[in-house]
């Protein structure tokens, strides 16, 4: 099942992600104007990556790993009609957007699909009746119960939405003003809860850091709760801000910028991983502050795309690169990955691709310098060999791995117990 999840997930990933948003981007780098691209292309692009890849690796990973967590049981036939309803969904949203055929059919019934696989997916894992749980994982289940709930509420909203513009649009695509909280919605308040609440397990253990000031975490959740639903309701000055505040406080919490005490657990990885996890977080910090600027300017301007990228590219793909290939092979049973030196390879060139388009985006599209124009189809183009390569080094690592000569109980390193 988990397999199935991750190969879907790359796939969404390579393809409707990265190689359509590289041929968006050489089009509005011709043109010299954001305007050049398609509205409908940029946000299928936008869609794929966020619930085909990151929501289809969330969905999997979950389904394997909450249940652990809160010691209950969890349902095949939930995790394979989740699975069903949701590639369903997600392929049926990047195709109308990319070719809208009876698209005032196809589009409200994309976002109900979605919609039905997050029901049964948060019906399965955050409802089920749990057994006794041990009270150090508390504070990761409520970071990770409040990314279902976001999830839940993302994808009610943009069922709803669809449905409206369905009704009475023009083309399947949402309005400009309701895209950009949507976006704030399925970014900070669905992947970021879901991120910290298996971060506060993993990167302790991963990177050797010092005890976590969980007296932090849970203030740090919840101004990022506030800043979401005040980016909802139009106030994006604010909502940054308090978003800007929570991200310090997660790090501040975790202690991921000190000195660690002990040595970390980097086994069958590349040892430069403890410095771009820390590095993913600090996109996360700088997220935040162009998302503060972006507020400061009207709608639309650079500022707001790089802080999508920021945080996108620079927390969310790093944070996955760099995580993965560390505890993915050893939920399916594989010894380590297959090529560390590729790993470092992929988050190097994610994190110079990345700041080359942050960059570059704000110089072009705030009129700062002709030439960045021509600097955003290269930042693309890092980005995509960083993508192949990951997905290259993470299919021979799931089709050639030999299974590991024992298997490694995980408890007190990343929460989970790892069964051959």
């Amino acid at each position: 099942m988990l397999a199935a999840y991750l190969a879907t997930g790359l796939f969404f990933m390579l393809l409707p992600g990265t190689l359509f948003g590289v041929a968006q981007l050489l089009t509005i780098s011709a043109s010299h104007t954001p305007a050049a691209a398609d509205a409908g292309w940029v946000q299928a692009h936008g869609h794929a990556q966020i619930f085909g890849w990151l929501g289809t690796f969330i969905l999997g990973i979950g389904y394997y790993a909450i249940p652990r967590l809160r010691s209950a049981a969890w349902s095949p036939l939930a995790a394979w009609s989740t699975y069903v309803l949701w590639t369903a969904g997600v392929t049926m949203r990047w195709a109308v957007g990319t070719w809208p055929w009876h698209w005032r059919i196809l589009f409200p019934l994309s976002g109900a699909l979605e919609l039905a696989a997050v029901v049964v997916f948060c019906a399965s894992v955050f409802l089920a009746r749990s057994g006794a749980q041990d009270q150090k994982w508390r504070t990761s289940i409520i970071m990770i119960t409040a990314g279902g709930c976001g999830m839940a509420v993302a994808g009610g909203l943009g069922a709803w939405q669809s449905f409206l513009v369905a009704g009475s649009g023009d083309a399947p695509l949402f309005s400009f003003e309701f895209n950009q909280r949507y976006l704030v919605l399925v970014t900070w308040g669905f992947i970021v809860p879901f991120i910290w609440g298996f971060s506060t397990r993993w990167l302790p253990p991963l990177l050797g850091l010092r005890k976590t000031l969980r007296s932090l975490l849970v203030p740090a959740l919840a101004v990022l709760g506030i800043g979401v639903v005040t980016a909802l309701t139009g106030a994006p000055l604010l909502a940054s801000v308090l978003l800007l505040v929570s991200a310090m406080l997660f790090v501040l919490a975790l202690r991921l910028w000190q000195p660690a005490d002990r040595e970390p657990k980097l086994r069958g990885v590349h040892a430069s991983t403890p410095w771009f996890l820390r590095l993913a977080y600090g996109w996360l910090v700088v997220a935040a502050l162009l998302a503060v600027a972006s507020a400061s300017e009207p709608l639309p301007n650079g500022w707001a795309g790089a802080s999508r990228h920021a945080l996108t590219v620079g927390f969310f793909t790093v944070v996955v690169f760099a995580i993965g290939p560390r505890v993915l092979p050893s939920f399916l049973g594989v010894g380590s990955i297959w090529s560390p030196r590729l790993m470092a390879a992929v988050l190097l060139l994610a994190n110079v691709g990345c700041s080359l388009r942050v960059v570059s985006q704000v110089l072009a599209y705030e009129g700062i310098s002709q030439t960045a124009w021509s600097l955003l189809p290269v930042s693309a183009l890092i980005e995509m060999f960083a993508v192949g390569g990951f997905v290259l080094n993470m299919m021979m690592t799931f089709t050639t791995g030999s299974r590991a000569e024992f298997v490694e109980d995980l408890q007190g390193e990343a929460g989970l117990v790892v069964q051959s």
